[in-house]
């Protein structure tokens, strides 16, 4: 009787929970068995180990084989744990050194062959490898994602058979060392392609400045669209820290790892068909859905009237906490969800209703009934309403001097790190996450403002809720004006921009 060890992790959300891979031989009738709640595909590896063993000119033994996959009670899934499987047979056999085996953890599917394929979420499984201390074995294609982390040796090979040359000490694999890590973020589009809409730009500036939500209202053509897509590149390039979170979310959904692009903030653009699932997350086992892969980034919900109402209202609390738990009958997930939420919508079906060049062709009723399709509770999580007009033709064609026109998305980028910066050293966070006697603290009004804010909710009818954003983006609006307090001036900006459509 043999027994051998091998480390791996399951694909458990962003947690990765260490699997030990125990496989058992020993005499009697030829069998291989995999026991532990593994799902179709951890199966399916018998042959693929068998075949890929067979392939590499090692013995495949004619034995019974029996691998365990602890604990037993986590569900196991993927391709991953072909090769700790395979080394775990080997070691076992006595044909490779058992004690080199677990100084790594291994993942990677297997072809025929003994080719070593890439497989999903390395960088949370990397993540807890560096946490335990060991190194990290795996195909030639994840080495750079998993390298993103500092102090984790990260081995990788193209085929099982160099796998086992390293471990056994005959040819050596050098750790993988990932070049220019920190690359500069790089977009295409620039604010300087919109034409006009100064308020537009305004308004877009102080979102980034205080990484507020906002909702846009306007007639067909208007630049919400463009708009939307040019707030990443005034953005904060993301932190080392922030790249890694975001970059580990992509690696659970199956997105390939890209070295040049990491650093940049991501931009979500569902169909407003996408169901409740694809926008939260969800399935099995559970994946992250848009509101998790927008994470430090921005997601735009174009046409928010047409997205069923549900699906909607499921936005509510992730926008509020910034993370979201998918519950099922025997366990958890929590993915990370901390998104700046971007909506745009027409003001009816028509879509050119209050239009000063076309006519709405719709009823009274028809626009209600549109308008109505957005809950009141939603519409109160968003900080800013912003409604935009259709630019001129003279102004589309060059006609008309445009004034700001020289205004540039590094010249934004460089005034929201400024007012990012200063938020950080006078609060230790953004305006947008100011809460309870943070709020109170930071954002205290003198007599003069108290008054003005009393006339302006009695007017507006503003919430509680209403309130503290109204009072958020007022401190924003302070900070890009170099004002210590919040004045009437900056008040009454941050109040043009709660009211309704």
């Amino acid at each position: 009787m043999a027994l051998a060890i091998a480390y791996s992790r399951a694909a458990h959300g962003i947690e990765a929970p260490l699997v030990t891979i125990e496989t058992h031989i020993s005499g009697g009738i030829p069998s291989f068995a995999i026991v532990g709640m593994p799902e179709t595909a951890v199966r399916e590896s018998r042959d693929r180990v068998k075949s890929a063993i067979q392939h590499t000119y090692f013995e495949f033994p004619r034995r019974k084989i029996v691998v365990n996959l602890a604990p037993a009670d986590l569900p196991k899934s993927g391709s991953r744990f072909d090769l700790p499987i395979a080394l775990s047979v080997l070691a076992a056999s006595g044909q490779i050194d058992q004690k080199k085996i677990l100084q790594y953890e291994w993942a990677g599917e297997l072809s025929l062959s003994g080719g070593l394929r890439p497989v999903g979420g390395i960088l949370p499984f990397a993540m807890k490898t560096l946490e335990a201390g060991r190194a990290i074995g795996v195909s030639s294609e994840n080495v750079d994602e998993a390298a993103l982390l500092n102090n984790l040796e990260v081995y990788g090979a193209s085929n099982l058979i160099d796998i086992c040359a390293h471990i056994m000490g005959e040819q050596l694999i050098e750790p993988h060392v990932l070049k220019d890590r920190l690359v500069q973020s790089n977009y295409s589009i620039d604010v300087s392609d919109i034409k006009g809409q100064d308020q537009a730009k305004r308004v877009l500036e102080i979102t980034a400045s205080g990484e507020h939500s906002l909702l846009m209202s306007g007639p067909p053509g208007s630049g919400k669209s463009m708009l939307a897509s040019r707030l990443p590149t005034i953005l904060p390039q993301m932190t080392e820290k922030e790249g890694i979170a975001q970059a580990a979310i992509g690696s659970l959904s199956g997105r390939k790892f890209c070295r040049k692009t990491w650093l940049n903030r991501p931009f979500r653009l569902p169909h407003h068909s996408a169901s409740s699932v694809a926008l939260v997350g969800g399935g099995s086992p559970p994946k992250p859905g848009e509101i998790s892969l927008s994470h430090h980034g921005v997601l735009f919900l174009d046409e928010l009237p047409e997205f069923n109402r549900s699906v909607l209202e499921a936005l509510r609390e992730p926008m509020e906490s910034g993370e979201v738990t998918i519950s099922r009958a025997n366990y958890q997930f929590t993915f990370p969800a901390k998104f700046q939420c971007i909506a745009a919508m027409n003001p009816c079906p028509c879509g050119f209703y209050g239009d000063k060049e076309i006519e709405c062709r719709c009823t009274s009723e028809q626009i209600q009934r549109y308008q109505n399709k957005i809950s009141g509770p939603m519409l109160d999580r968003f900080d800013l309403h912003l409604v935009i007009g259709r630019p001129s033709l003279e102004v589309l064609t060059g006609c008309e001097t445009i004034p700001n026109q020289d205004v540039s998305s590094n010249l934004l980028q460089e005034k929201v790190n400024q007012v990012h910066e200063l938020q950080h050293a006078r609060q230790g966070c953004i305006n947008s996450q100011l809460h309870g006697k943070a709020l109170e603290r930071y954002c205290k009004l003198g007599e003069a403002e108290i008054q003005f804010v009393h006339k302006a909710i009695r007017k507006l009818k503003l919430s509680a809720r209403g309130y503290h954003r109204m009072l958020r983006v007022s401190r924003t609006v302070a900070d890009l004006a170099g004002s210590k307090d919040i004045k009437v001036v900056h008040l009454g900006e941050a109040l043009s921009y709660r009211r309704k459509f």
